[in-house]
């Protein structure tokens, strides 16, 4: 038999009242503290129409200093590429862009339908993002382009030495993958 309940001390439940006598609400902030909290923000340029300027919401929104993902990525990139060349390096700076052209369409022969999205990046934007996207070399989240490279060819995974090529020959190219720059 379960045990029984005991009766409230009033002998009947309280209900809940949803009027607006009842209204509970947070404190409201002092004005000394919304001013000090503005005085710690770095200063907007405000129009006479009390909106902020555009140029300045545009610079708060994109920093001039790298994030620190980005930072590490660089440094890892920097120090795989002071390593002497090996056998592969060499190899993929002999390719031509002639050879990364016949590439780049043998991998679009292989796709059923053209890729939309890419129509203005180059050769080289193409070949390496083909790389970050595909997921039989590993992650491609919070390494080097190059590092991860050596590291598929060193688990004999076969990347394609047209990657390195482009990675090598090319002293612009971006270090991150790009779903790393979109995903931090």
């Amino acid at each position: 038999m379960p045990p029984r309940r005991r009766a409230a001390a009033h002998g009947a439940q309280a209900t809940l009242s949803f009027g607006n006598q009842s209204r509970v609400t947070k404190p409201s902030s002092t004005p000394t503290a919304i001013h000090k909290a503005k005085s710690l923000d770095s200063p907007v340029d405000v129009s006479p129409s009390g909106t902020p300027e555009p140029q300045q919401v545009l610079a708060d929104a994109h920093p001039s200093k790298p994030h620190v993902a980005e930072l590490a990525v660089r440094q890892q990139a920097a120090a795989e590429l002071k390593e002497p060349l090996s056998a592969d390096d060499e190899r993929a700076l002999k390719l031509t862009r002639k050879d990364l052209q016949s590439y780049w369409k043998r991998e679009e022969q292989k796709r059923k339908a053209p890729r939309v999205h890419q129509a203005d990046l180059d050769l080289e934007e193409k070949i390496l993002r083909h790389f970050d996207l595909s997921s039989q070399y590993g992650p491609c989240i919070g390494i080097a382009r190059v590092k991860r490279w050596r590291r598929a060819n060193m688990l004999k995974l076969q990347p394609p030495i047209e990657v390195l090529a482009v990675l090598l020959q090319d002293g612009n190219v971006k270090e991150r993958a790009h779903m790393d720059e979109l995903l931090s």
